[in-house]
């Protein structure tokens, strides 16, 4: 037998086992698990980088624990772990290294990728935008008139823009005094807009990020900010002062007018979802400064540093991912919940929705075969308490299981009277509630001993049942800082990475979004009225649905 057969062999009677496990617990209470084993709470939790994370209130035992871990060892996750920080070419589809990490990594290594140093490039570029930064804080680079750039305008989209905007709120109280920054995405004309009204254009920087330099949404809008720039009296020598290129291609940023010293690169073994740390950062670092910037590398590399280097099941992105697993394939559980009880981090759960679903929201295997197993889930979030107000209904009584990870600080970054103490109150009370449920007998006892008649106590009753045993993670931290974001974020970048090696996919292509660009720019002809329509009032090679809308856009659409 072959070792991959082995291997599969194996796997195979590990998730056996992990079935079996499953269907015995089924009608065992998460709380009973608490009462048969005291140390559960203590046993089920880990520090790690400055994050605190407990896992105890999932529906799962120490023997599917050990299963899992077990299920990790067969898919040979500590090897793949390893062989992305050595720079193997683990993006088989794109034949890439996946080498993020190396844009945070503080420990002066070598990392030779095709005969080039990657750490010592990744640290030139990293200087040589901060240097920039540095510039534009003290003044020695200004506007095209003399006047200091206080205010940026990040024009990106999909990484480019949800990990900037969402870093830079994260970050807010760390923000430089006097510095504005707004982050303009979509290609409604609308976003830009809206943008565009509050700035003065003696006093802004945009900065079009765009790996390619041809992302429709953001060339569209870096032109529309360019043609504003010059109508409101900029001149085609100003761009120079005006605008920053965030990009690879250097062909097409010359062409757009920005200058060389004006643009700053990354690499193929940069993904788009996980560049915020590359020169994609530069807003985050116009905006809090070149030291916070650091310190959000720092708190990402000691989450890198642990990934690596602890054993799995002492490893907290390791662990919340087997977790992850349990609840998608062996409790069933397709929709994910982030909640951040931070205001704060009000964006994170949009940033994760594309690190998680971009990144496994696959199909095919990494062997070409389509997956026997459900992999990414949905992804979905908002800050507490504002989602407690809005969907926790369905969390706590829905007919579909949510698994859940709640996230908070414990200081808060401003405290205001007693704001913090509620929050946190909260905090520990939804995922308490999520798990303990309570029971109709419960309900009955409650509404009958404040007074009411059982006829009614058990009319009432069933409405106010919490059936329980709904899963959750909390990931806690002293503080929200700099250091910490980056741990958080660097956690959940390898807590995708390692279900992506479980699942057998590769998590770090993204072509099933290539599909749609590639109608919608056969299209758009169609919409302008540039190609007329076939004979007979409909394009042939259209669905009827879409031929249909298509007709009823271009009749009513009004274009002066």
């Amino acid at each position: 037998m072959s070792s991959e057969a082995r291997v599969k062999e194996s796997g195979e009677v590990i998730w056996d086992a992990l079935r079996l496990e499953q269907e015995a617990l089924a009608d065992v209470p998460t709380l009973e698990l608490f009462d048969v084993d005291a140390e559960r709470a203590r046993d089920f939790s880990l520090e790690a980088a400055g994050l605190y994370l407990d896992y105890s209130k999932n529906h799962v035992s120490r023997t599917a624990v050990d299963l899992l871990l077990k299920l990790a060892d067969a898919c040979d996750v500590p090897e793949r772990i390893a062989a992305m920080f050595r720079g193997d070419r683990i993006n088989a589809t794109e034949d890439r290294a996946v080498l993020h990490t190396v844009l945070r990594d503080r420990s002066g290594r070598e990392l030779l990728i095709d005969g080039e140093d990657v750490c010592a490039v990744a640290t030139r570029e990293r200087d040589r935008m901060l240097s920039f930064v540095d510039d534009i804080h003290n003044a020695k680079r200004v506007g095209a008139t003399g006047k200091p750039l206080t205010t940026v305008v990040n024009i990106g989209i999909g990484g480019s823009d949800l990990g900037p905007v969402m870093i830079v709120e994260g970050l807010r109280p760390y923000w430089i005094a006097g510095r504005r920054s707004f982050f303009v995405s979509n290609v409604d004309g609308q976003h830009l807009g809206d943008t565009l009204v509050q700035l003065d254009p003696e006093t802004t920087l945009f900065i079009v990020a765009s790996k390619t330099f041809s992302t429709q949404e953001t060339m569209t809008n870096a032109q529309s900010a360019l043609d504003w720039f010059l109508a409101q009296g900029g001149s085609r020598e100003g761009v120079r002062d005006h605008f920053v290129a965030l990009s690879t291609n250097q062909e097409a940023v010359a062409a757009f007018g920005i200058a060389p010293e004006n643009t700053f690169g990354f690499w193929d073994w940069v993904g788009g979802r996980y560049s915020l740390w590359s020169s994609i950062g530069l807003s985050i670092a116009l905006q809090v400064g070149r030291s916070h910037f650091l310190e959000l590398l720092g708190g990402a590399f000691a989450m890198d540093e642990h990934f690596r280097h602890a054993a799995p099941g002492d490893n907290m992105p390791v662990l919340l991912a087997l977790i992850g697993i349990w609840n998608r394939n062996l409790e069933d559980i397709g929709v994910h919940a982030i909640l951040p009880y931070d205001q704060h981090l009000h964006r994170l759960p949009a940033y994760l929705q594309q690190a998680d679903m971009e990144s496994n929201g696959k199909s095919a295997c990494l062997n070409g075969h389509w997956s026997a197993l459900k992999t990414g889930p949905v992804i979905f979030g908002e800050a507490g308490t504002n989602g407690q107000h809005a969907f926790y209904q369905l969390l706590h009584q829905g007919t579909d299981l949510v698994s859940c990870d709640f996230i908070a600080a414990v200081n808060s970054q401003g405290e205001l009277g007693d704001h913090h103490p509620k929050l946190l109150a909260n905090l520990l009370a939804q995922p308490r509630a999520l798990m303990c449920g309570k029971s109709l007998d419960q309900v009955r006892r409650e509404l009958v001993a404040q007074g009411m008649d059982a006829a009614a106590a058990e009319a009432l009753a069933p409405h106010k049942v919490f059936e329980g045993d709904r899963p959750s993670n909390t990931i806690l931290m002293e503080r929200l800082t700099a250091e910490s974001l980056g741990a958080l974020v660097a956690l959940y970048e390898h807590k995708i990475f390692v279900q992506g090696v479980i699942w057998g996919i590769n998590s770090f292509d993204q072509w099933g979004v290539e599909l749609g660009k590639q109608l919608a720019s056969e299209l758009l002809p169609l919409i302008n009225g540039a190609v007329k329509p076939a004979p007979g009032g409909g394009e042939s090679e259209l669905d009827p649905s879409t031929a249909q809308l298509l007709d009823w856009i271009r009749r009513h659409r009004a274009v002066s």
